[in-house]
This record gives structure tokens, C-alpha cells and sequence, in this order.
């Protein structure tokens, strides 16, 4: 059993995530659902020389210092994965996300036609939210290659770890790793200011001075990219301004409300059309009313702002979740069961 094998079996079979766990046999995710691969049971040393093989030394000597380490492994001309190593019962797991080489066109991704529209925008906070696996990355990555066929600009890119790789095609793009080409996303982001961009991706604001930086830079005339694991627009806003101590909300709010420009929010389902799997997205634009419930604290008035104006494009949760059940797309017994309001959506699709 080589690691080359399992990965390449993997590939064959669609797999989203690879999980190769000492004491158990090589796992698979594919569309959402954990089977095992025909192997045998992992041993230890097993596990440690695949990791070993993956790892560069300073991801080792991470790992050997926390128990946990975070890295990208590329197998040239097949694929990339992203990589955590981390130690559960005293023995070694590795959990690989499948990274596609290639970045899929906006066209393919069954996304709301208002997301391209977003590749538009001179400047602002564009936001991508979801649950981990929600196909958040895919969603970005296409966005930033469509800007890339379009425009003559400067795009950084800040990630941990890179997962697409872009060819500069009209725009000149620059992709920095963490802990590899910056020691922070903070660090990264606030020289990127520096260095003359006028698109900038940051793989995820996971902190306040990360959420300052990224603010401040789409207040200053960039165009500025991001991700939140938050569910739906209105706690995305409420994730941002509490991250803020309160003494400080108020302006926050302010300067959220003149530089959002919109939030994508994604949920994925298995279909039952045919292999594969399907988002739900509620978009949000920030239009002047949705401007005003940002500065005055009024975030729990946002679903009914996005049910009012699906004419310019937003879209609720549920309502997208609708349509791919009326669509054939999905089963009713998923609908229900990621909805955020479950009993209302119940009664919508028995209707």
C-alpha cells in the first residue's frame, strides 16, 4: 500500500476528502457521504511515513511542536490536496481535501447569475460564507479567474494554504502561502497594501486586526475578497461587528455599512438528479436600505430585505433551497433538514 495508490483510487472515485487514520482502514468522502477504500488497516508507521512524505520540514517541526499542522501537497501533473495532520488516541491522522487543478468557470457552478455580476465591482468587501466543504474556495476561485480573463490589474492572493493555482492571464496574480510566504493572514495583508493591488483574495478573516485590515483596504478604493463560516448574511454582519469590543461597534457598523458590498452564503447538497452535488446560495446586495440596518443595528431586519428585492438578485436560503427541490435537484427530506426555517419550508414545498 502506497500513498500514490490510495490517492490515485480516490480520484477515481470522485472523492472529495481523503481521511488515512492510524489503526483504521483509508476513508473517503463522496458527495458528503464517509465509505472505506478496499485497503488495509493503517499502522502507525504507516501513517507517520505518509505524512513525512507530504510534509515539507517546517510542517514537520510544526507538527512535532503543536500536534497539528496545516499544508498543501502537490503530485505534479495530477492533483493537489490540502493537507491537516494532527494526532487523535496517541497515533497520527491526516485528513486531505482534494483541491481540482483546474478552476471551473462561474457558467458551471449552477451559482446565481448576480455572483458574476460581483466580478464587476471597482472596489468594496465582497464576502463568500458557509459551513466548511460549502464549495466557498471553488466559488472565489472562479470569481478571481474571471476578473483574470477580463481586466489588466494586480491580484493578491492571501490563503492557508493556496489551493487553486492561477496562470497570470490578463491580470498579473500573486498568490502568498501562510506560515510559507507570510506569518499571518494580518501580517500578509496589511503589506499587500504596499504593494500595489487593486483585487485582493484573503483566505479567511478569522480575527479582529484580519477584519480591520481587510475593512480598510476595501475603504481605500481595493477590491477585497473574503470568507466567514457563518450561515447566512445576516450573521455574517453580526459576526464582523462582534468581533469588535463594544465600545468600538458603533463605528465599525458605520464603515461595514459603506464598504460591504454584498454576501454570498452557500449550502451544498447531494443530488439526486445524477452524481454530483448542488449549491444553495442567499445573496445579499448591500443597497442603501441594507446600508441603513447596518449603521442602525438593525441586522434582524435583513431576511425580509432580501425576500422584498429578488428582483435585483437576492435570494433567501430557503427560497433557493426551494428551487432545487422543485427542480428535481435535491430530496425534500435535505431541503428540510438545512433549511433555516424548517417548518415554514416544510409547508412551501407540500404546498
Amino acid at each position: 500500500m502506497d500513498l500514490h495508490s490510495i490517492l490515485k483510487k480516490a480520484q477515481e472515485l470522485d472523492a472529495s476528502d481523503i481521511h488515512l487514520i492510524a489503526g483504521q482502514v483509508p476513508m473517503i468522502r463522496t458527495h458528503q457521504v464517509m465509505t472505506p477504500m478496499d485497503y488495509p488497516v493503517l499502522t502507525s508507521d504507516k501513517a507517520r511515513e505518509f505524512f513525512q512524505q507530504m510534509a515539507s520540514s517546517e510542517s514537520q517541526a510544526t507538527f512535532d511542536r503543536v500536534k497539528d499542522a496545516d499544508f498543501s501537497y502537490a503530485v505534479p501533473n495530477f492533483a493537489r490536496y490540502r493537507v491537516n495532520a494532527h494526532m487523535q488516541r496517541g497515533v497520527i491522522g491526516l485528513a486531505m481535501r482534494i483541491i481540482k487543478t483546474k478552476v471551473p468557470p462561474l457558467a458551471a457552478l449552477n451559482l446565481p447569475e448576480v455572483i458574476a455580476r460581483m466580478t464587476y465591482l471597482p472596489r468594496g468587501l465582497v464576502l463568500v460564507t458557509g459551513d466548511t466543504g460549502s464549495g466557498k474556495s471553488t466559488t472565489l476561485a472562479a470569481m478571481i479567474q474571471a476578473m483574470n480573463q477580463r481586466y489588466k490589474k494586480h491580484i493578491m492572493t492571501l490563503e492557508d494554504p493556496v489551493e487553486y493555482t492561477f496562470q497570470s492571464d490578463q491580470c498579473v496574480i500573486e498568490q502568498r502561502e501562510l506560515g510559507q510566504d507570510m506569518p499571518s493572514f494580518a501580517s500578509g495583508l496589511k503589506h499587500a497594501l504596499r504593494q500595489d493591488p487593486d483585487i485582493i483574495l484573503v483566505g479567511e478573516m478569522r480575527d479582529l486586526e484580519t477584519t480591520a485590515l481587510a475593512i480598510s483596504a476595501a475603504e481605500t478604493g481595493h477590491l477585497v475578497l473574503s470568507t466567514l463560516h457563518t450561515v447566512n448574511a445576516s450573521q455574517t454582519v453580526e459576526r464582523i461587528i462582534d468581533m469588535y469590543p463594544a465600545g468600538q461597534q458603533n463605528q465599525i457598523r458605520s464603515m461595514l455599512a459603506n464598504t460591504l458590498q454584498g454576501v454570498v452564503s452557500q449550502t451544498l447538497f447531494s443530488r439526486i438528479d445524477r452524481p454530483g452535488m448542488v449549491p444553495a446560495v442567499e445573496v445579499l446586495l448591500c443597497t442603501p436600505a441594507v446600508r441603513n440596518l447596518i449603521r442602525e443595528a438593525r441586522t434582524f431586519e435583513i431576511p425580509n430585505v432580501i425576500e422584498t428585492n429578488r428582483a435585483i438578485g437576492m435570494c433567501s436560503l430557503d427560497s433557493a433551497i426551494a428551487e432545487l427541490y422543485f427542480n428535481g435537484m435535491i430530496s425534500k427530506e435535505d431541503a428540510i433538514a438545512q433549511a433555516a426555517y424548517p417548518d415554514k419550508l416544510e409547508r412551501q414545498l407540500a404546498a
